[in-house]
Protein backbone atom coordinates (compact mmCIF):
# COMPACT_ATOMS: atom_id res chain seq x y z
CA UNK A 1 0.00 0.00 0.00
CA UNK A 2 1.02 3.47 -0.82
CA UNK A 3 0.78 6.64 1.34
CA UNK A 4 -1.41 8.32 -1.39
CA UNK A 5 -1.18 11.70 0.62
CA UNK A 6 2.89 11.53 0.42
CA UNK A 7 3.54 10.85 -2.59
CA UNK A 8 0.91 14.32 -3.43
CA UNK A 9 2.86 16.56 -1.04
CA UNK A 10 6.10 15.43 -2.85
CA UNK A 11 5.21 15.96 -6.31
CA UNK A 12 3.72 19.62 -5.43
CA UNK A 13 7.24 19.89 -3.66
CA UNK A 14 9.07 18.92 -6.56
CA UNK A 15 6.80 21.21 -9.14
CA UNK A 16 6.85 24.29 -7.02
CA UNK A 17 9.90 24.41 -6.21
CA UNK A 18 11.19 23.63 -9.88
CA UNK A 19 9.03 25.83 -11.32
CA UNK A 20 9.95 28.96 -9.10
CA UNK A 21 13.63 27.86 -9.07
CA UNK A 22 13.81 27.27 -12.59
CA UNK A 23 16.44 29.97 -14.45
CA UNK A 24 15.63 29.29 -18.15
CA UNK A 25 12.13 29.52 -18.38
CA UNK A 26 23.74 -5.52 -23.48
CA UNK A 27 24.24 -6.76 -20.85
CA UNK A 28 25.49 -10.47 -20.80
CA UNK A 29 27.59 -9.92 -23.71
CA UNK A 30 29.69 -7.94 -21.53
CA UNK A 31 32.83 -10.18 -19.76
CA UNK A 32 33.37 -9.00 -15.83
CA UNK A 33 36.49 -7.46 -16.35
CA UNK A 34 39.41 -7.08 -18.75
CA UNK A 35 42.25 -10.00 -18.55
CA UNK A 36 39.63 -12.61 -16.88
CA UNK A 37 38.82 -14.22 -19.80
CA UNK A 38 35.83 -16.67 -20.23
CA UNK A 39 33.74 -17.60 -17.21
CA UNK A 40 35.44 -20.64 -15.82
CA UNK A 41 34.56 -23.52 -12.90
CA UNK A 42 31.46 -23.32 -12.60
CA UNK A 43 28.05 -25.25 -14.25
CA UNK A 44 26.22 -22.90 -17.21
CA UNK A 45 22.24 -23.33 -16.21
CA UNK A 46 20.66 -24.89 -19.29
CA UNK A 47 18.33 -22.56 -21.57
CA UNK A 48 14.84 -22.18 -19.09
CA UNK A 49 11.77 -24.34 -19.97
CA UNK A 50 8.78 -22.84 -21.90
CA UNK A 51 5.63 -24.45 -20.30
CA UNK A 52 2.52 -23.78 -21.75
CA UNK A 53 1.46 -20.34 -20.61
CA UNK A 54 -1.24 -20.84 -17.81
CA UNK A 55 -4.20 -18.17 -17.95
CA UNK A 56 -4.10 -15.13 -15.59
CA UNK A 57 -3.93 -15.53 -12.03
CA UNK A 58 -2.65 -19.15 -12.10
CA UNK A 59 0.69 -20.11 -11.24
CA UNK A 60 3.19 -21.63 -13.36
CA UNK A 61 3.11 -25.32 -13.56
CA UNK A 62 7.20 -25.38 -13.19
CA UNK A 63 10.05 -23.30 -12.80
CA UNK A 64 12.92 -22.67 -15.32
CA UNK A 65 15.59 -24.98 -15.54
CA UNK A 66 18.94 -24.15 -12.65
CA UNK A 67 16.16 -22.87 -10.09
CA UNK A 68 14.45 -24.22 -7.27
CA UNK A 69 10.44 -24.88 -7.18
CA UNK A 70 9.60 -23.11 -3.40
CA UNK A 71 5.85 -23.22 -3.88
CA UNK A 72 3.36 -20.94 -4.17
CA UNK A 73 2.75 -17.41 -3.01
CA UNK A 74 0.54 -14.63 -3.65
CA UNK A 75 -2.76 -16.35 -2.29
CA UNK A 76 -1.62 -19.09 -4.28
CA UNK A 77 -1.57 -17.23 -7.59
CA UNK A 78 2.57 -17.49 -8.42
CA UNK A 79 4.87 -20.08 -8.32
CA UNK A 80 8.21 -18.62 -6.68
CA UNK A 81 11.21 -20.05 -8.63
CA UNK A 82 14.12 -19.27 -6.31
CA UNK A 83 17.29 -18.85 -7.52
CA UNK A 84 20.78 -20.97 -6.25
CA UNK A 85 22.89 -19.33 -3.34
CA UNK A 86 25.70 -19.34 -5.82
CA UNK A 87 25.45 -18.02 -9.33
CA UNK A 88 28.13 -19.25 -11.32
CA UNK A 89 28.41 -18.99 -15.27
CA UNK A 90 25.20 -16.80 -16.82
CA UNK A 91 21.77 -16.83 -15.55
CA UNK A 92 18.62 -14.55 -16.96
CA UNK A 93 15.53 -13.83 -15.16
CA UNK A 94 12.57 -13.39 -17.82
CA UNK A 95 8.88 -12.39 -17.52
CA UNK A 96 7.74 -15.70 -17.28
CA UNK A 97 3.50 -15.92 -16.91
CA UNK A 98 2.56 -17.05 -13.33
CA UNK A 99 6.05 -17.00 -12.08
CA UNK A 100 7.95 -14.99 -9.43
CA UNK A 101 11.58 -15.10 -8.36
CA UNK A 102 13.14 -15.35 -4.56
CA UNK A 103 16.31 -15.19 -2.83
CA UNK A 104 16.94 -17.19 0.17
CA UNK A 105 19.95 -16.25 2.10
CA UNK A 106 23.06 -14.93 1.03
CA UNK A 107 22.85 -15.30 -2.82
CA UNK A 108 25.61 -14.63 -4.89
CA UNK A 109 26.72 -14.04 -8.18
CA UNK A 110 30.22 -15.91 -8.40
CA UNK A 111 32.71 -16.22 -5.31
CA UNK A 112 35.71 -13.32 -4.69
CA UNK A 113 37.78 -13.42 -7.23
CA UNK A 114 40.42 -10.77 -5.42
CA UNK A 115 41.37 -7.38 -6.11
CA UNK A 116 43.96 -7.65 -9.14
CA UNK A 117 42.05 -8.65 -12.29
CA UNK A 118 44.93 -9.95 -14.06
CA UNK A 119 45.60 -12.97 -10.94
CA UNK A 120 42.27 -14.27 -9.60
CA UNK A 121 42.22 -16.14 -6.82
CA UNK A 122 42.88 -19.93 -7.83
CA UNK A 123 39.65 -21.37 -7.28
CA UNK A 124 37.15 -18.65 -7.89
CA UNK A 125 34.23 -18.61 -10.45
CA UNK A 126 32.30 -15.87 -12.51
CA UNK A 127 29.27 -15.16 -12.61
CA UNK A 128 26.94 -13.24 -14.15
CA UNK A 129 22.91 -12.32 -13.66
CA UNK A 130 20.90 -10.45 -16.24
CA UNK A 131 17.42 -9.43 -15.52
CA UNK A 132 14.90 -8.43 -18.07
CA UNK A 133 12.32 -5.55 -17.63
CA UNK A 134 9.40 -6.08 -15.62
CA UNK A 135 10.46 -9.01 -13.39
CA UNK A 136 10.05 -9.13 -9.66
CA UNK A 137 12.20 -10.53 -7.25
CA UNK A 138 11.54 -11.16 -3.31
CA UNK A 139 13.10 -11.90 -0.32
CA UNK A 140 11.18 -13.35 3.21
CA UNK A 141 13.56 -12.29 5.86
CA UNK A 142 16.53 -9.87 7.26
CA UNK A 143 19.15 -12.32 5.91
CA UNK A 144 18.10 -12.85 2.62
CA UNK A 145 20.29 -10.46 0.30
CA UNK A 146 21.67 -10.59 -3.12
CA UNK A 147 25.73 -9.93 -3.25
CA UNK A 148 27.34 -9.48 -6.34
CA UNK A 149 31.04 -10.49 -5.95
CA UNK A 150 34.28 -8.90 -7.28
CA UNK A 151 35.32 -9.86 -11.06
CA UNK A 152 31.15 -10.37 -11.68
CA UNK A 153 28.43 -8.34 -12.47
CA UNK A 154 24.40 -8.03 -12.93
CA UNK A 155 23.12 -6.25 -15.57
CA UNK A 156 19.07 -5.42 -13.92
CA UNK A 157 17.65 -3.19 -16.80
CA UNK A 158 14.20 -2.26 -16.82
CA UNK A 159 12.62 0.46 -18.47
CA UNK A 160 10.70 3.84 -17.23
CA UNK A 161 7.35 1.73 -17.55
CA UNK A 162 8.39 -1.67 -17.01
CA UNK A 163 11.03 -1.43 -13.79
CA UNK A 164 12.38 -4.56 -11.97
CA UNK A 165 11.10 -4.39 -8.60
CA UNK A 166 13.14 -6.24 -5.49
CA UNK A 167 10.24 -6.16 -2.91
CA UNK A 168 9.70 -8.16 0.57
CA UNK A 169 7.48 -11.64 1.13
CA UNK A 170 5.27 -9.29 2.30
CA UNK A 171 4.66 -6.95 0.02
CA UNK A 172 3.95 -10.04 -2.28
CA UNK A 173 1.29 -11.03 0.21
CA UNK A 174 -0.24 -7.47 0.29
CA UNK A 175 0.32 -6.76 3.73
CA UNK A 176 2.87 -3.94 4.02
CA UNK A 177 1.85 -0.57 4.30
CA UNK A 178 3.41 2.92 4.03
CA UNK A 179 5.54 2.50 7.39
CA UNK A 180 6.33 -0.80 6.94
CA UNK A 181 10.72 -1.61 6.41
CA UNK A 182 13.41 -3.80 6.86
CA UNK A 183 11.93 -6.97 5.72
CA UNK A 184 14.73 -8.33 3.84
CA UNK A 185 18.01 -7.18 3.31
CA UNK A 186 19.01 -5.69 0.27
CA UNK A 187 21.50 -5.31 -2.69
CA UNK A 188 25.25 -5.49 -2.32
CA UNK A 189 27.89 -4.90 -5.26
CA UNK A 190 31.36 -5.41 -4.49
CA UNK A 191 34.17 -4.40 -6.79
CA UNK A 192 37.94 -3.67 -7.45
CA UNK A 193 37.95 0.33 -7.46
CA UNK A 194 40.10 2.12 -4.67
CA UNK A 195 39.19 2.75 -1.25
CA UNK A 196 40.65 4.33 2.15
CA UNK A 197 40.96 0.86 3.88
CA UNK A 198 44.49 0.31 3.72
CA UNK A 199 47.08 -2.08 6.27
CA UNK A 200 49.34 -0.30 8.49
CA UNK A 201 52.22 1.57 6.55
CA UNK A 202 50.29 1.67 3.18
CA UNK A 203 48.93 4.46 1.10
CA UNK A 204 45.85 4.45 -1.12
CA UNK A 205 45.55 3.76 -3.74
CA UNK A 206 46.70 0.73 -3.51
CA UNK A 207 45.71 -3.07 -4.61
CA UNK A 208 46.07 -3.77 -0.84
CA UNK A 209 43.52 -1.75 0.07
CA UNK A 210 41.16 -3.79 0.58
CA UNK A 211 37.91 -4.39 3.54
CA UNK A 212 35.21 -6.21 4.15
CA UNK A 213 31.29 -4.79 3.49
CA UNK A 214 29.16 -3.75 6.60
CA UNK A 215 26.74 -6.87 6.88
CA UNK A 216 28.45 -9.28 5.02
CA UNK A 217 31.83 -11.30 4.85
CA UNK A 218 32.63 -9.95 1.54
CA UNK A 219 35.68 -8.39 0.29
CA UNK A 220 35.77 -4.88 -1.65
CA UNK A 221 38.52 -2.84 -2.84
CA UNK A 222 41.94 -2.66 -5.15
CA UNK A 223 43.05 -0.28 -7.53
CA UNK A 224 40.91 -0.31 -10.69
CA UNK A 225 38.86 2.43 -10.77
CA UNK A 226 37.28 1.69 -14.36
CA UNK A 227 36.18 -1.81 -12.85
CA UNK A 228 32.55 -2.55 -14.14
CA UNK A 229 30.29 -4.53 -11.50
CA UNK A 230 27.14 -3.63 -14.63
CA UNK A 231 24.48 -1.88 -15.07
CA UNK A 232 21.41 -1.26 -12.46
CA UNK A 233 18.58 0.78 -14.54
CA UNK A 234 14.97 1.43 -13.42
CA UNK A 235 15.37 -0.85 -10.35
CA UNK A 236 13.13 -0.65 -7.17
CA UNK A 237 14.63 -2.19 -4.32
CA UNK A 238 11.51 -1.65 -1.50
CA UNK A 239 11.07 -2.24 2.21
CA UNK A 240 14.82 -3.68 2.92
CA UNK A 241 17.59 -3.01 5.50
CA UNK A 242 18.20 -4.89 8.37
CA UNK A 243 20.37 -4.60 11.15
CA UNK A 244 22.79 -7.91 11.26
CA UNK A 245 23.86 -6.76 14.76
CA UNK A 246 24.42 -3.22 16.31
CA UNK A 247 26.08 -1.03 13.85
CA UNK A 248 26.46 -3.77 11.30
CA UNK A 249 23.69 -3.15 8.73
CA UNK A 250 22.48 -4.04 5.06
CA UNK A 251 20.88 -1.47 3.06
CA UNK A 252 18.79 -0.90 -0.03
CA UNK A 253 22.03 -0.76 -2.31
CA UNK A 254 25.38 -1.25 -0.77
CA UNK A 255 28.02 0.00 -3.62
CA UNK A 256 31.34 -1.27 -1.99
CA UNK A 257 34.24 -0.66 -4.13
CA UNK A 258 32.61 0.09 -7.24
CA UNK A 259 34.22 1.10 -10.53
CA UNK A 260 32.94 3.90 -12.68
CA UNK A 261 32.62 1.37 -15.06
CA UNK A 262 29.54 0.06 -13.64
CA UNK A 263 26.20 2.07 -14.61
CA UNK A 264 23.87 2.68 -11.52
CA UNK A 265 20.93 5.17 -12.84
CA UNK A 266 17.05 5.44 -12.03
CA UNK A 267 17.44 3.63 -8.94
CA UNK A 268 14.78 3.97 -5.76
CA UNK A 269 14.88 2.82 -2.31
CA UNK A 270 12.05 2.83 -0.57
CA UNK A 271 11.41 2.36 3.08
CA UNK A 272 15.18 0.87 4.01
CA UNK A 273 14.87 0.57 7.94
CA UNK A 274 18.57 1.67 7.02
CA UNK A 275 20.41 4.20 4.63
CA UNK A 276 18.89 4.47 1.12
CA UNK A 277 22.37 3.94 -0.34
CA UNK A 278 25.38 3.59 1.59
CA UNK A 279 29.18 4.21 -0.29
CA UNK A 280 32.14 2.78 0.67
CA UNK A 281 35.01 3.81 -1.11
CA UNK A 282 35.37 3.31 -5.09
CA UNK A 283 34.32 5.72 -7.72
CA UNK A 284 31.03 4.73 -9.36
CA UNK A 285 28.80 7.94 -10.60
CA UNK A 286 24.93 7.89 -10.03
CA UNK A 287 22.50 9.60 -11.95
CA UNK A 288 18.69 10.19 -11.41
CA UNK A 289 18.22 8.57 -7.92
CA UNK A 290 15.33 8.34 -5.46
CA UNK A 291 15.38 7.67 -1.98
CA UNK A 292 12.06 7.91 0.20
CA UNK A 293 11.24 6.49 3.44
CA UNK A 294 14.78 6.01 4.93
CA UNK A 295 14.70 5.50 8.29
CA UNK A 296 18.81 6.26 8.63
CA UNK A 297 20.24 8.13 6.04
CA UNK A 298 19.61 8.64 2.49
CA UNK A 299 23.12 8.79 0.64
CA UNK A 300 25.35 7.42 3.27
CA UNK A 301 29.41 7.25 2.14
CA UNK A 302 32.41 5.84 3.90
CA UNK A 303 36.22 4.96 3.14
CA UNK A 304 37.23 7.55 0.34
CA UNK A 305 34.06 7.40 -2.26
CA UNK A 306 35.32 10.17 -5.60
CA UNK A 307 32.76 9.64 -7.66
CA UNK A 308 29.69 11.90 -8.44
CA UNK A 309 25.46 11.80 -8.19
CA UNK A 310 23.59 14.26 -10.41
CA UNK A 311 19.95 14.39 -10.30
CA UNK A 312 18.83 12.93 -7.25
CA UNK A 313 15.36 12.82 -4.81
CA UNK A 314 15.78 12.47 -1.13
CA UNK A 315 12.63 12.79 1.14
CA UNK A 316 12.95 11.94 4.50
CA UNK A 317 10.48 10.30 6.92
CA UNK A 318 8.62 12.63 8.92
CA UNK A 319 9.76 11.11 12.12
CA UNK A 320 12.23 8.32 13.02
CA UNK A 321 12.51 6.62 16.49
CA UNK A 322 16.45 7.58 16.12
CA UNK A 323 18.85 9.63 15.99
CA UNK A 324 21.04 10.07 13.30
CA UNK A 325 18.88 10.25 10.32
CA UNK A 326 20.39 12.46 7.48
CA UNK A 327 19.94 13.16 3.99
CA UNK A 328 23.85 13.37 3.24
CA UNK A 329 26.32 11.39 5.80
CA UNK A 330 29.36 11.66 4.53
CA UNK A 331 33.29 10.60 6.04
CA UNK A 332 36.34 8.75 5.06
CA UNK A 333 37.62 6.24 7.21
CA UNK A 334 39.85 5.72 9.30
CA UNK A 335 39.81 9.50 10.85
CA UNK A 336 42.92 10.97 9.40
CA UNK A 337 43.73 9.18 5.99
CA UNK A 338 45.23 11.13 3.83
CA UNK A 339 42.83 9.60 0.64
CA UNK A 340 39.99 12.03 1.15
CA UNK A 341 36.70 10.81 -0.02
CA UNK A 342 35.77 13.47 -2.28
CA UNK A 343 31.92 13.01 -3.27
CA UNK A 344 30.64 15.37 -5.84
CA UNK A 345 26.50 15.75 -6.04
CA UNK A 346 24.54 18.09 -8.30
CA UNK A 347 20.83 18.90 -8.64
CA UNK A 348 19.92 17.17 -5.65
CA UNK A 349 16.33 18.26 -3.94
CA UNK A 350 16.46 16.83 0.08
CA UNK A 351 13.67 17.12 1.64
CA UNK A 352 14.26 17.13 6.11
CA UNK A 353 12.00 15.67 8.74
CA UNK A 354 10.99 17.43 11.68
CA UNK A 355 13.62 16.65 13.66
CA UNK A 356 13.63 16.79 17.35
CA UNK A 357 17.65 17.14 17.83
CA UNK A 358 19.88 19.69 16.93
CA UNK A 359 22.53 16.50 15.78
CA UNK A 360 20.66 15.64 12.43
CA UNK A 361 21.67 18.35 10.11
CA UNK A 362 20.19 17.06 6.80
CA UNK A 363 24.33 17.35 5.14
CA UNK A 364 26.25 16.03 7.98
CA UNK A 365 30.12 16.32 6.75
CA UNK A 366 32.13 13.92 9.05
CA UNK A 367 36.08 13.10 8.53
CA UNK A 368 38.23 13.46 6.26
CA UNK A 369 35.71 14.50 3.21
CA UNK A 370 36.62 16.73 0.74
CA UNK A 371 33.36 17.63 -0.74
CA UNK A 372 31.40 19.47 -3.51
CA UNK A 373 27.72 20.14 -3.58
CA UNK A 374 26.55 22.37 -6.01
CA UNK A 375 23.15 23.24 -7.81
CA UNK A 376 21.35 21.78 -4.95
CA UNK A 377 18.07 22.51 -2.76
CA UNK A 378 17.92 21.62 1.10
CA UNK A 379 14.93 22.14 3.04
CA UNK A 380 13.51 21.26 6.41
CA UNK A 381 10.06 22.45 8.63
CA UNK A 382 10.44 25.81 9.47
CA UNK A 383 9.77 23.17 13.18
CA UNK A 384 12.89 21.39 12.83
CA UNK A 385 15.60 21.25 15.25
CA UNK A 386 18.04 20.19 12.70
CA UNK A 387 20.14 22.49 10.41
CA UNK A 388 21.02 22.27 6.84
CA UNK A 389 24.63 21.60 7.02
CA UNK A 390 26.89 20.49 10.11
CA UNK A 391 30.83 20.10 9.16
CA UNK A 392 32.11 17.91 12.04
CA UNK A 393 35.50 17.20 11.28
CA UNK A 394 38.64 19.95 11.22
CA UNK A 395 40.12 18.22 8.34
CA UNK A 396 37.17 18.31 6.08
CA UNK A 397 37.12 22.20 6.85
CA UNK A 398 40.69 22.35 6.15
CA UNK A 399 39.85 20.37 2.86
CA UNK A 400 38.08 23.28 1.56
CA UNK A 401 34.53 21.80 0.47
CA UNK A 402 32.81 23.29 -2.60
CA UNK A 403 28.99 24.72 -2.49
CA UNK A 404 27.67 26.53 -5.48
CA UNK A 405 24.58 27.62 -6.30
CA UNK A 406 22.87 25.56 -2.93
CA UNK A 407 19.90 27.07 -1.46
CA UNK A 408 19.08 26.32 1.83
CA UNK A 409 16.11 26.75 3.48
CA UNK A 410 16.28 25.19 7.07
CA UNK A 411 14.98 26.98 10.26
CA UNK A 412 18.76 27.47 10.86
CA UNK A 413 21.77 27.24 7.88
CA UNK A 414 24.07 25.54 9.49
CA UNK A 415 25.24 23.98 12.58
CA UNK A 416 27.34 26.28 14.56
CA UNK A 417 27.67 23.75 17.80
CA UNK A 418 29.87 23.79 20.77
CA UNK A 419 32.19 22.07 19.60
CA UNK A 420 35.97 23.07 18.16
CA UNK A 421 34.46 23.10 14.17
CA UNK A 422 31.58 25.18 15.21
CA UNK A 423 33.07 28.34 14.12
CA UNK A 424 34.95 27.14 11.17
CA UNK A 425 31.71 25.68 9.47
CA UNK A 426 30.14 29.49 9.94
CA UNK A 427 33.35 30.57 8.20
CA UNK A 428 32.72 28.05 5.39
CA UNK A 429 29.47 28.96 5.43
CA UNK A 430 30.12 32.79 5.00
CA UNK A 431 32.93 32.56 2.81
CA UNK A 432 33.23 34.37 -0.57
CA UNK A 433 34.13 31.48 -2.52
CA UNK A 434 31.20 30.01 -2.21
CA UNK A 435 27.43 30.72 -2.70
CA UNK A 436 24.69 30.00 -0.54
CA UNK A 437 21.23 31.05 -0.97
CA UNK A 438 19.60 30.92 2.80
CA UNK A 439 16.37 32.33 4.65
CA UNK A 440 18.29 34.90 6.18
CA UNK A 441 20.81 35.68 3.57
CA UNK A 442 24.82 36.85 4.49
CA UNK A 443 27.15 39.67 3.58
CA UNK A 444 28.78 37.35 0.74
CA UNK A 445 26.58 34.98 -1.79
CA UNK A 446 22.85 35.61 -3.06
CA UNK A 447 19.79 36.20 -0.59
CA UNK A 448 16.77 33.94 -0.39
CA UNK A 449 14.26 34.97 -2.47
CA UNK A 450 11.55 36.78 -0.12
CA UNK A 451 9.16 34.94 1.67
CA UNK A 452 10.74 31.81 1.07
CA UNK A 453 9.28 29.31 3.80
CA UNK A 454 8.71 25.78 4.28
CA UNK A 455 4.77 24.76 5.43
CA UNK A 456 4.99 22.93 8.64
CA UNK A 457 3.01 20.18 8.21
CA UNK A 458 3.06 19.48 4.21
CA UNK A 459 6.51 19.78 3.39
CA UNK A 460 5.57 22.19 0.18
CA UNK A 461 8.50 24.45 -1.24
CA UNK A 462 6.89 28.02 -1.47
CA UNK A 463 8.34 31.07 -2.97
CA UNK A 464 7.09 34.65 -4.10
CA UNK A 465 10.40 36.04 -5.21
CA UNK A 466 12.91 36.59 -7.25
CA UNK A 467 14.09 33.46 -8.61
CA UNK A 468 16.66 34.83 -11.04
CA UNK A 469 18.90 35.46 -7.71
CA UNK A 470 19.82 32.04 -8.19
CA UNK A 471 22.43 31.38 -10.90
CA UNK A 472 23.56 28.00 -11.20
CA UNK A 473 26.83 26.51 -11.39
CA UNK A 474 28.36 25.31 -14.59
CA UNK A 475 28.73 21.27 -13.14
CA UNK A 476 30.73 19.80 -16.10
CA UNK A 477 33.30 22.13 -15.49
CA UNK A 478 34.06 20.54 -11.99
CA UNK A 479 33.49 16.71 -12.91
CA UNK A 480 33.49 15.57 -16.40
CA UNK A 481 30.67 13.14 -15.38
CA UNK A 482 27.90 16.43 -14.76
CA UNK A 483 25.30 16.99 -17.29
CA UNK A 484 25.36 21.09 -17.52
CA UNK A 485 21.89 22.38 -16.80
CA UNK A 486 20.22 25.90 -16.23
CA UNK A 487 18.76 25.06 -13.27
CA UNK A 488 18.92 24.39 -9.33
CA UNK A 489 17.11 20.97 -7.65
CA UNK A 490 16.22 17.75 -9.02
CA UNK A 491 13.44 18.36 -11.64
CA UNK A 492 13.62 21.67 -14.49
CA UNK A 493 10.18 22.35 -13.70
CA UNK A 494 6.42 21.15 -13.44
CA UNK A 495 7.31 19.38 -16.86
CA UNK A 496 10.19 17.47 -15.81
CA UNK A 497 8.34 14.17 -14.44
CA UNK A 498 11.48 12.11 -14.68
CA UNK A 499 10.92 10.41 -11.01
CA UNK A 500 7.75 9.65 -11.33
CA UNK A 501 5.92 5.81 -13.59
CA UNK A 502 8.72 3.93 -12.44
CA UNK A 503 9.13 5.05 -8.74
CA UNK A 504 6.91 3.73 -5.52
CA UNK A 505 5.72 6.06 -3.24
CA UNK A 506 5.91 9.04 -4.67
CA UNK A 507 2.47 9.94 -6.46
CA UNK A 508 -1.35 8.27 -6.95
CA UNK A 509 -0.97 5.51 -8.78
CA UNK A 510 2.63 4.96 -8.39
CA UNK A 511 4.53 1.57 -9.48
CA UNK A 512 4.85 -0.40 -6.61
Amino acid sequence: MVDMMTGFRLTTLLTVAASALTLAACGSAEVASPGEGDFGGGTTPTTPTTPTTPAPGTPAADCPTGLSNVGLVANGTLRACQLPATITGSLTLSVRAGTIYSISGRTEVGTDRGADPTAPVAGSVQGILTIDPGVKVFASGGTDYLLINRGSQIFAEGTATNPIIFTSRQNIEGTTTATSQGQWGGIVLAGRAPGAVCPVGVTAPNASCVGQVEGTSANYGGNSPADNSGRLRYVQVNYSGFELSPNNELQALTLAGVGNGTVVEFFQSYNSSDDGIEIFGGTVNLKNIVINGADDDGLDTDTGWRGGAQFGIITQKPTAVTNGSRGFEWSAAPSGTAFYAQPKVSNFTIVGRNAAVAADALLTLNTGTQPTIINSIVTNPTTSAAACLDIDDAQTVTNAPIFRSVYFACSRPYENDSNVNGAATEAVFLSATNVFNTPTGSSTGLLAPAGATIQNSTLTFITGGDAALVTPTNGNALYSFFSNVTYIGAVRNAADTWYLGWTCGLAAGSNC
